[in-house]
């Protein structure tokens, strides 16, 4: 097991983030997507943590892959932790007690409280709205298809050929991995969201919902012809 954290410019977050996933004794990788701010420079003072570096922007799910590809020489999971300190790098712990022996699934970091007013508005609409097109796609109901606080099996997750680089690469995931009959568990987690203004946050609502329905036309059209050609993607 080893963790990712893909970031971009949280300068203000990361180190803690990075501290509490330290504590746990996982190897930890973070991979800076190109920020613009001193996200670099403050992660080049926290030792033990290997570092990274997209030179620009390219994506949260391009930064996850970097990851993976790089975690995969030591382990064969994976253990992904947003930077802007939603998560509680404790309720690690948690996900990996949920991995089955003999199986190999997705954890998903179920986000509780999601309802109250604390959680941006964009949140709860996008976690509903990508539920159903996960369920609708063929990937199977799940109750938060947006969290980034999850475990993947590797290599099996790089074999699934996800071609979203962005948001919608975590989506995509769990399309695939129904498609591919790899379960997905979902367990409990605590969340923690910043006063409004303080939060750093790079989800645009038109441009990644418009992304989205991209990516959910695209896999809706390749499950239909996956069941009618009996395609492998």
């Amino acid at each position: 097991m080893a963790i990712i954290i893909p970031v971009y410019n949280h300068a203000e977050t990361v180190s803690e983030v990075v501290s509490g996933c330290l504590k746990t004794g996982y190897p930890v990788f973070v991979v800076d997507d190109g920020s613009t701010d001193v996200t670099f420079k403050t992660l080049r003072n926290i030792k033990t943590t290997s570092i990274l570096r997209h030179t620009e922007n390219k994506g949260k799910g391009a930064a996850i892959i970097t990851g993976f590809e790089e975690v995969s020489k030591i382990a064969d999971w994976a253990l992904t932790i947003d930077a802007d300190g939603q998560h509680d790098p404790e309720d690690i712990h948690e996900l990996v007690r949920a991995i089955p022996l003999n199986n190999r699934p997705v954890i998903i970091g179920r986000r509780q409280g999601m309802e109250n007013s604390d959680a941006p508005w964009t949140s709860r609409f996008g976690r509903k709205f990508s539920n159903f097109w996960v369920w609708a796609s063929g990937g199977g109901f799940v109750n938060d298809s947006q969290s980034g606080f999850r475990i993947y099996p590797l290599p099996e997750i790089l074999n699934l050929k996800v071609r979203a680089k962005r948001y919608q690469f975590e989506v995509e995931v769990l399309v695939k991995a129904g498609w591919h009959n790899i379960p997905v568990i979902e367990v409990p987690v605590r969340v923690h969201y910043k006063q409004p203004g303080k939060r750093v946050s790079h989800f645009r609502p038109f441009v990644d919902f418009m992304r989205n329905s991209l990516v959910f036309i695209r896999l809706i059209s390749w499950r239909i012809l996956r069941g009618c050609f009996r395609l492998n993607v």
